[in-house]
């Protein structure tokens, strides 16, 4: 009978088992369609967190990967293509960070939303920064919409949290502002790190209490429910150190004083400073018709 020879394919191949089982290594799985395209996605968003879009290759995501560059091309027909799958999947990440559990004061749990959203931001910093302060060249309607998705998300939780049955126009402003304030407070952050997170964090916060406080004294249906918020609150957390604070204010001299006549309103026409009208009238119109006779009753005795 004759001998067969292996082909050089099969014996590197038996080798190559063979030294795995000898290294104790497992096998290598095949990975499926879907598991290989999600593999794609997580090392794709890894190379973006960490540097610019415009500085990650299709090859670089490949050899990240452990792929070819022709099998990153077989599922994505191109590196924007593959940012925007993962800026989405960081975008939905980054969206359910902001939910909270609707228990305990209102500024504690904001800032519990802050410490994940400030988590976030600083793990993927340098992609996402690029994105948001529109410099990529990687930004695209698609990018776009997956920010302002984000933003809406953000928006909606924080007032489903105050728990009012119709906000107005001008509290979901108020909202809406406060978001993109925290958006460009911590990309300004990440380029300094000049204070701690925490303080960010928390200043954050009590910016959020100051800027809800100011809505409610334009708003008086929004004045009304405060009152249950500032209850709820407590002296350690976020608004009672706020009002602490504020509250501090009022030993720098002069403070209470000048804040006192701005609270008095400025006089009513025709009355001095000093809050007494002109001798003779309630508005000082009288002082003048009196003047007026008197120069009449001067001319009249000339005449005569």
């Amino acid at each position: 009978m004759a001998s067969r020879t292996p082909s050089p394919t099969a014996d590197r191949a038996a080798r190559t088992s063979a030294s795995a089982r000898a290294a104790g290594e497992k096998p290598r799985r095949r990975l499926s369609v879907d598991e290989r395209r999600e593999q794609l996605i997580a090392v794709a968003l890894e190379l973006f967190s960490r540097r610019p879009p415009e500085e990650v290759s299709i090859d670089d995501i490949a050899a990240a990967a452990g792929a070819s560059r022709p099998l990153v091309y077989h599922y994505f027909p191109g590196k924007q293509a593959l940012y925007e799958e993962s800026l989405r999947r960081a975008g939905q990440e980054l969206s359910a960070r902001f939910e909270e559990p609707m228990a305990g004061p209102l500024s504690e749990r904001l800032h519990r939303v802050m410490g994940r959203y400030l988590d976030f931001v600083q793990s993927h910093g340098p992609g996402f920064a690029a994105l948001l302060r529109g410099g990529s060249v990687a930004a695209s309607a698609g990018t776009s919409a997956v920010i302002d998705e984000v933003r809406r998300a953000a928006q909606e939780q924080i007032l489903a949290h105050l728990a009012i049955p119709a906000p107005s126009v001008g509290l979901r402003l108020t909202v809406r502002a406060w978001i993109a304030n925290a958006e460009i407070t911590s990309l300004e952050w990440l380029a300094d790190r000049s204070v701690p997170l925490e303080e960010l964090q928390l200043h954050l916060v009590q910016e959020f209490v100051a800027a809800l406080t100011l809505t409610a004294a334009r708003e008086p249906a929004l004045a009304a429910e405060l009152a249950s918020f500032f209850a709820a609150e407590r002296p350690d957390g976020p608004t009672g150190r706020l009002v602490r604070d504020l509250a501090g204010l009022f030993a720098v001299p002069g403070i209470v004083e000048a804040v006192t006549a701005l609270a008095a309103g400025a006089p009513e026409a025709g009355v001095p400073d000093d809050g007494v009208p002109e001798a003779g009238t309630a508005d000082g119109s009288a002082a003048e018709v009196s003047t007026a006779e008197a120069d009449t009753v001067e001319v009249g005795t000339a005449a005569e």
